[in-house]
């Protein structure tokens, strides 16, 4: 049996504690059963799945799909010409 690290651990713990007062959107299972996407209302994604490791072994991995930050405006440069 393989363990899995404290960092990865505790990333997933993270990821899946993102979940905590949030509507959930829409879940979607792939068809081999190998990927989980929980949709949140707020746009972000939770993305768990079983990857095999370089040894073979599965180990279980989550990420967070955030939505990007609204643009609050364009960076304006100006350069002076010299005459």
């Amino acid at each position: 049996m393989s363990l899995a690290s404290l960092h990865d651990l505790r990333r997933i713990a993270d990821a899946v504690a993102h979940l905590r007062d949030r509507h959930v959107a829409d879940i979607v299972l792939r068809s081999d059963c190998r990927q989980l996407r929980i949709v949140l209302d707020d746009g972000q994604t939770l993305l768990l799945a079983v990857v095999v490791d370089e040894a073979g072994w599965p180990r279980l991995d989550a990420d967070l799909i955030r939505s990007p930050d609204e643009a609050t405006g364009q960076l304006e440069v100006h350069f002076d010409a010299d005459d």
